[in-house]
């Protein structure tokens, strides 16, 4: 039997609802979705993404996952990542990375070599993916405190022992800003003026804390020295920051103080250009009476803070706002087997979290008027490890998780947002207050282009625990087709639906599945449809459409005609 029922005669409807809703383990949801109301456009804010090491970009299955980012929206979709001029030779590593992009010789003149630079970013254009560059972080030649230098951190070790050389500030700002000029340069000979144009330059990462040893002062002069470099190359690049850890508050106010009215390190003189905005959000998972309990609530009242700092400057009113990651804990590399709380991250409530909390990114956005470009979800692949080891991650060993599917749903949709009311969603600023603790939160997410109605539908909890699955009634109104025909398809992330791990556990977790369980595990990766092209009848511009919707669960609805 499908999952799904779509009815047009309204006395079947009816009588069937309430047979569903009867029974004990389901409860009714309405949702209305309004064609006729828009709420603007539905910007694509997903298509950002990035890791902590750099080099898994160009190893096998760190291609394969570039390949599918980018598949998503070829030239639209950009990746940021750390640790691009640490010194090295290349060998990643948790939290880590390298490409020895600058050295020195005996009478230390610089010596730029960018072989594995180019060697990312070859691998990112190539697959449609584009460079959102992070310039950090500091070489070791240019380190005041260069020794130690590279740390050797792994998933239970204390985290503060990966601030090693890299972090401190330079011994000379003008050298600095010499190999983010040469650079910057370079990117421009080797990739043409129009495509670095389209790039995202920020410096640094996480400045406010242990990532940065250096004074919120000296981190502004560093920001303007790198900035001034590339804008002397390329005098259109999209430049921004500060991609603080969290909103940042003081040190992030003083940032945008000294952007817009400050005098400027590197020219002396007043302001420092700042095309975009940018800023981290991240949730807070524990592990309670024996399962993990999400923290929606503190990722979004961090974007809530973020967003009203931002609008407090007027000059910052409409530009661009990029949260640099954006994602329900902290650490990627902090695998579950070591942290229980991160024990979300291989199934379904990865995803229902994910679909949850953008929906609200989006209404945070439209509360405060500001102009959301992107979120960014800091979570990549890590290459070599054991399968669904839990490290936060779209993809173990080349298999797709189901969150991964969500960002393929959120793909399909385009055009403008319209009205979406759900009779079980949690409201904005409970979910703020106190998270997703009662009642589950199952509502929509809709977008109208053309010829195309698409609802986007999620049923959440910050309990990982079974529940009721929702009696989903939907009720589209006001559609651009008065009477007839139209077709609905319906993609679903669930238990058995884009679901590799849920394959993978029935296969009995095989450490090493052979060749035609690899191809299975492959295939039960991929978005799956629930059914092909279903007929559905549209009277005087209104349908409605019944759906089970489980716990954890997402959909998407497409209805065309």
């Amino acid at each position: 039997m499908k999952p799904s029922i779509y009815l047009t005669s309204w006395t079947a409807l009816a009588l069937a609802f309430i047979s569903a809703a009867s029974a004990a383990d389901s409860f009714p949801v309405a949702i209305r979705v309004d064609a006729a109301k828009p709420k603007g456009e539905l910007k694509p804010i997903w298509r950002f993404f990035g890791a902590d090491e750099p080099n898994y970009a160009y190893m096998k299955d760190g291609k394969k996952l570039l390949a599918e980012l980018g598949e998503l929206s070829p030239k639209r979709v950009y990746f940021r990542t750390h640790n691009l001029l640490c010194s090295g030779d290349g060998t990643a590593g948790f939290k880590w990375g390298s490409t020895g992009a600058y050295s020195e010789d005996a009478q230390g003149k610089p010596i730029y070599t960018w072989t594995i630079l180019d060697r990312i970013f070859d691998t990112y254009l190539e697959r449609g993916v584009r460079p959102y560059v992070q310039i950090g972080f500091m070489p070791k030649e240019f380190s005041t405190r260069p020794e130690p230098y590279q740390h050797n951190w792994k998933p239970g070790d204390n985290y503060n022992r990966i601030y090693t050389g890299w972090t401190y500030p330079p011994k000379d700002y003008q050298k600095w800003a010499e190999l983010a000029f040469q650079w910057t340069k370079h990117c421009i000979e080797k990739y043409g003026r129009a495509e670095v144009e389209s790039w995202y330059w920020e410096v640094w990462n996480e400045a406010n804390i242990g990532y940065w040893r250096g004074t919120p002062e000296e981190f502004r002069k560093l920001h303007d020295y790198a900035i001034d470099a590339v804008r002397r190359a390329l005098p259109t690049a999209k430049v921004g920051g500060p991609d603080t850890a969290g909103h940042g508050g003081r040190f992030t106010r003083d940032f945008l103080e000294h952007c817009l009215r400050g005098t400027n390190y590197a020219t002396g003189k007043i302001g420092t250009p700042i095309d975009f905005v940018s800023f981290h959000a991240k949730g807070a998972p524990t592990f309670t009476n024996g399962h993990v309990r999400m923290g929606i609530a503190a990722q979004l009242r961090t974007i809530d803070e973020g967003f009203r700092m931002i609008t407090s400057f007027p000059e910052l009113k409409s530009k661009p706002i990029v949260i640099g990651e954006s994602d329900p804990d902290g650490c990627a590399a902090c695998s579950a087997q070591v942290y229980p709380q991160n024990g979300y991250r291989n199934g379904t409530l990865y995803a229902s979290y994910t679909a949850a909390s953008f929906a609200r990114k989006h209404d945070l956005a439209a509360r405060h008027g500001v102009n959301l470009e992107g979120a960014l979800t800091w979570a990549f692949e890590f290459e070599d490890q054991p399968y669904f080891a839990g490290f936060r991650s779209l993809a173990s060993n080349g298999l797709d998780k189901p969150v991964l599917n969500v960002f393929r749903m959120f793909a399909k949709m385009s055009g403008r947002r319209v009205e979406a009311e759900s009779d079980g969603g949690v409201t904005l600023d409970e979910i703020i207050r106190r998270g997703v603790r009662d009642k589950s939160d199952v509502s929509a997410l809709a977008s109208l282009e053309r010829n195309q109605l698409s609802v986007f539908l999620w049923h959440y909890h910050d309990d990982d625990l079974a529940g009721p699955e929702a009696q989903v009634e939907l009720a589209l109104n006001n559609l651009p087709l008065a009477n007839g025909e139209a077709t609905l398809r319906h993609f679903r992330i669930d238990e058995e639906h884009s679901n590799a791990f849920t394959a993978w556990k029935r296969m009995g977790s095989p450490p090493q599945p052979s060749r035609d369980q690899y191809a299975q595990l492959e295939k039960a990766g991929q978005l799956a449809a629930l059914n092909t092209a279903d007929p559905i009848r549209v009277e005087n511009g209104k349908a409605t459409v019944l759906i089970k919707l489980p716990r954890q669960a997402v959909s998407l609805l497409q209805i065309t005609w």
